[in-house]
């Protein structure tokens, strides 16, 4: 027990005591139940990850990539345009000399059909290429609402 003395104000002796021991019952009782509770959240945590990470069964569907993991690039060159989506290759080339946007339109419909939510693409451009062309690539990409367009700096195919 903790013990002070002292006089008051008044002149009478202040003697009070103060009773610590239902004090130290609570602190052990509560260090306890933090120990034991800490044990249960980590016994928790394994439930948990062995749920997400378990066996494979060959029933088991994997799902298509996520949207934003499907690169779509067009390629400005000097044959014309070349739109990459994923793995698939779409060339449209000169005709008379001139760059043509009409099937590139058509081709950036279907994949915006195909791919509504996506919104970004990446265009790159041949060094020897003028620059207006490389515009009217980024304005075939903005008229198939793909509004967040990168210019790549590494050398395309």
């Amino acid at each position: 027990m903790a013990q002070t003395e002292g006089r008051n104000s008044s002149g009478r002796n202040a003697n009070t005591e103060v009773n610590l021991i239902p004090f130290i019952d609570l602190m052990s009782v509560l260090i306890t139940f933090l120990l034991i509770t800490a044990v249960w959240t980590q016994v928790s945590m394994i439930q948990l990850g062995s749920s997400i990470y378990g066996k494979k069964t060959s029933d088991q569907i994997t799902p298509p990539p996520p949207i934003a993991d499907i690169p779509l690039r067009l390629d400005v060159k000097d044959f014309g345009f070349r739109l990459i989506v994923g793995q698939d290759k779409y060339t449209f080339e000169k005709k008379n000399g001139e760059w043509v946007t009409e099937e590139l339109n058509e081709r950036l419909a279907v994949v915006r059909q195909m791919y509504p939510d996506k919104a970004d693409a990446t265009i790159t451009v041949d060094n020897e290429v003028p620059y207006e062309k490389l515009i009217l690539g980024m304005d075939a990409l903005l008229k198939g609402s793909f509004i967040s367009i990168s210019i790549a700096t590494v050398e395309s195919e």
